[in-house]
């Protein structure tokens, strides 16, 4: 696998012209600011949107960057993801990457097969017996699916943070592995890293 994946110079001149763009909106804001007969509101509205969009950016980024090193499929599992997030189907994804996750995951069924995004969204798929747990990546394969993962520790008080999103935390505190999450309420994307939780703008489509 090509660690050096992580150029994505397109996607990073997106991310830098968006920054120049926002700093220039926000320099012209302040401006203005000790003019009474400009309302600064629905500029300062723009201009959150506009941050928004950048975030988005940075995360696809970021998450193609970190999967990229440790798996040559990352294209398929964003996609994956993305239809995932269409279609309201919640699912959760675990990318192994230096850290061996046999200790600390409840192993599940065994798969063995590429990865693909038709095999992924049918282990997803609402009914499925395979659907409620976590699909382990290593590599290109789908190792396993329907695995149980340690739940977070922290405190959260966000009411649409469920078990899937503390099982992310979870796994991505006790080790150095990946998680992806979509919500099955929102549709909302989001991936686990370190420990924190990173939120994709599911308005923006995920830039591979």
């Amino acid at each position: 696998m090509d660690s050096n994946n992580c150029d994505f110079s397109p996607m990073k001149q997106h991310i830098e012209d968006g920054i120049q763009h926002l700093i220039h909106r926000l320099q012209s804001n302040l401006n203005v600011l000790g003019n009474e007969n400009y309302c600064l509101l629905g500029s300062l509205e723009d201009a959150k949107e506009q941050l928004i969009a950048i975030e988005s950016m940075a995360a696809s980024f970021y998450l193609n960057c970190y999967l990229s090193s440790f798996t040559d499929t990352y294209k398929d599992i964003t996609t994956t993801v993305q239809h995932l997030s269409e279609r309201k189907h919640g699912g959760l994804i675990v990318v192994e990457r230096v850290d061996s996750l046999d200790t600390i995951i409840q192993k599940g069924t065994p798969i063995g097969a590429m990865v693909s995004p038709k095999l992924l969204e049918s282990i997803f798929y609402p009914g499925n017996p395979l659907h409620d747990g976590a699909v382990l990546i290593r590599g290109n394969i789908v190792d396993s699916a329907a695995n149980v993962l340690p739940l977070t520790t922290q405190v959260i008080t966000e009411k649409k943070v469920g078990t899937r999103h503390r099982a992310a935390l979870g796994v991505s505190e006790q080790s150095d592995a990946l998680a992806l999450v979509v919500s099955e309420e929102t549709g909302k994307i989001s991936f686990a890293l370190n420990g924190k939780l990173y939120p994709i703008n599911t308005a923006q489509p995920i830039i591979l």
